[in-house]
């Protein structure tokens, strides 16, 4: 399939791995932590602060909502939810824009150990999405702007 492709002149965008973007370290604790590692692993490992792209992330403190409640009205479903705005910079200059957002259900039991590790697994299978949502888009417009299309 991709030998017919690549007689069109298609490339795909992957291919060139130009994703010398720098993620500044974002705030909110181990979650930025965690959201920045994420990032600077889908671009390739961390870049220099003087990378030609900047991606800025601001990431929102997590929501919790009740999903399901017992006969006798004690929590058993929650769900996560963050968001993180980013704002990517080609030389200073805003290239992109936006607000993601993930979430992730999990159960809520009464044992604070067992409910204490699966609220911090959904909290990590939720930054990895919204890395991955982030980093796909960063990646995208990185393309697009380094092949004058706009």
């Amino acid at each position: 399939m991709f030998l017919l492709l690549s007689g069109c002149g298609f490339v795909p965008m992957y291919s060139e791995r130009n994703t010398d973007i720098y993620v500044p370290p974002i705030q909110n604790g181990a979650n930025g932590i965690e959201l920045r590692n994420a990032l600077n692993a889908k671009f390739g490992g961390q870049k220099e602060a003087n990378a030609p792209y900047v991606l800025e992330i601001s990431l929102k403190d997590p929501t919790t909502k009740y999903k399901a409640l017992d006969k006798t009205g004690v929590a058993t479903w929650q769900e996560i939810t963050l968001s993180a705005s980013y704002t990517l910079k080609a030389n200073n200059k805003v290239i992109a824009r936006g607000t993601e957002t993930s979430s992730e259900s999990y159960s809520f039991v009464n044992y604070l150990v067992a409910a204490n590790a699966s609220y911090n697994n959904a909290v990590n299978n939720t930054i990895i999405v919204l890395s991955e949502k982030i980093g796909n888009r960063a990646i995208a417009e990185v393309y697009k702007h380094s092949h004058g299309d706009k």
